[in-house]
């Protein structure tokens, strides 16, 4: 027998549900979650790779854009009515009220990085279709477990229309800033005798 119809549809969420939720207390204070294109999504632990490559890159980006824009780690962006997730690494524009009135809007983000260490498909599929679409201009994931950097860039409606992967000896200039030249390898964690 041929099924035509799905036997259940999901429930999509908006932000302002979401928030609703958590302000009545349905997600635990601890509990690392986000909202990606109207879904409620668990994100996996860190793993030590993850947490070495997110500090290292953290302390890197923060030096090297000290006056020029802000580096954030693990905060909420705000793609749109159904989607804000967290990443890794978001380096906004400077804003004088320190974002208490607002997460930062695709508008304000020149970069976004994500970390993967066991989210690789989900990190260059989902996250990367989500950032596309809101017109995410530069997003990178970096992938601690081949030592490689995914470079997105060009977004449309339906993803990413250019990925370059990089290995860890190149060198890498954020779109908004080309200038800066970044070593790949300081954003991986060390490789251990």
């Amino acid at each position: 027998m041929l099924i035509t119809e799905a036997p259940f549809t999901l429930r999509k969420w908006t932000v302002k549900e979401y928030h609703k939720l958590g302000e009545m207390g349905v997600f635990h204070p601890e509990e690392r979650i986000e909202l990606i294109e109207g879904n409620i999504i668990k994100m996996s632990a860190k793993g030590t790779a993850h947490t070495s490559a997110l500090g290292r890159t953290d302390r890197l980006l923060q030096s090297l854009f000290a006056n020029l824009a802000w580096v954030r780690m693990q905060d909420p962006i705000a793609l749109d009515d159904n989607s804000e997730p967290e990443p890794d690494i978001a380096v906004v524009r400077i804003d004088a009220f320190d974002y208490a009135t607002h997460h930062p809007t695709p508008s304000e983000v020149y970069l976004i990085i994500e970390v993967a260490d066991s989210s690789l498909a989900y990190d260059r599929e989902i996250k990367a279709k989500a950032y596309a679409r809101s017109g995410i201009a530069d997003y990178w994931v970096l992938n601690v477990n081949e030592r490689q950097l995914h470079v997105f860039r060009e977004p449309a409606e339906e993803g990413y229309q250019s990925e370059v992967i990089l290995g860890e000896s190149a060198i890498v200039s954020p779109l908004h800033f080309p200038t800066f030249n970044i070593a790949i390898q300081a954003m991986l964690p060390p490789i251990m005798p």
